[in-house]
């Protein structure tokens, strides 16, 4: 019976520590389980992301195999655009401009944020990132922090990083990426 309780217990503790992994996003667990799209139509902070996922048609693509490595921003990075920029972007006669702008969060690869560091450090502290949108950003550090640099100079913080998926990794960040004009 003792050895019964003590199993139990193991299987409690790994249970607890597998759920544990992951991050919650948005006040919703994430579970390594789901793909991408199924993860983060539950954040409460990826509503605009999702949409525009949507409109642009990439619901099937990043419910594919990957791996994807996707620098998912939240609702507050897409406030930060312009007025009127992602109502506009929403639109369907600018579908390649959102696909453009989407792809471009998305790198074609499983990338944890110790590879990320690694890479950034061993080029000295800027690491070129090619995403499957054909932009080409910059991976640094601020301290312990992954940042991206856009192709318009902007920097996108890494807020929460190692959001382990069935068909990647997702970390959240703060700004939108953009490709240089």
């Amino acid at each position: 019976m003792k050895s019964i309780r003590i199993a139990t217990a193991i299987l409690a503790l790994t249970a607890t520590s597998a759920l544990a992994e992951n991050p919650m996003v948005g006040g919703a667990p994430m579970y390594d389980t789901k793909n991408i799209v199924e993860n983060a139509v539950n954040s409460k902070d990826h509503t605009t992301l999702v949409a525009a996922v949507q409109a642009a048609g990439l619901v099937e693509t990043l419910q594919g195999a990957g791996p994807f490595t996707v620098f998912a921003p939240t609702n507050d990075a897409f406030a930060k655009l312009p007025a009127g920029t992602v109502d506009t972007l929403l639109k369907p006669e600018n579908k390649d401009q959102l696909t453009k702008i989407l792809t471009c969060h998305v790198v074609a690869a499983n990338a944890m944020s110790d590879a990320i560091s690694k890479m950034i450090d061993d080029d000295k502290g800027a690491h070129p990132v090619k995403t499957v949108g054909g932009c080409e950003f910059t991976a640094m550090k601020d301290g312990d922090k992954i940042q991206i640099k856009d192709g318009q100079g902007n920097v996108a913080t890494v807020t929460i990083a190692d959001v382990k998926q069935s068909n990647g990794v997702i970390h959240v960040i703060d700004t939108v990426l953009l490709p240089a004009s």
